[in-house]
């Protein structure tokens, strides 16, 4: 389990603990955080649950790929920390991270 927090659009600030083995989008989906639409049930090909992640964990992420970068420059909130919530699995090394629910494109 890790402690993970997740800064929402409005700016609510959620901390739960999150199961190994998932990914950060199923955690939140299971927290019922519903506006990480997550539409493709997390499979990287839609781009619907892109989030922000806090600086000091992304050398702990594991490499972006080619899908996943794709959709990311579909989006017009991509930054340097843009990942795809659907792609990060968690692990003991995130706990304490926090990701911000990037806007809807």
């Amino acid at each position: 389990m890790a402690q993970l927090k997740v800064v929402t659009r409005d700016g609510s600030l959620h901390e739960f603990e999150a199961p190994d083995g998932y990914t950060v989008m199923e955690a939140i989906r299971d927290q019922g955080i519903d506006e990480l639409l997550a539409i493709c049930g997390g499979c990287c090909s839609c781009a619907t649950c892109h989030v922000f992640v806090e600086e000091a964990f992304l050398d702990k992420l594991p490499p972006l790929k080619g899908d996943e970068d794709d959709l990311l420059d579909s989006s017009d909130h991509r930054q340097a920390n843009s990942r795809l919530s659907c792609q990060l699995p968690i692990g003991p090394e995130l706990g304490g991270m926090t990701v911000t629910i990037a806007p809807e494109d």
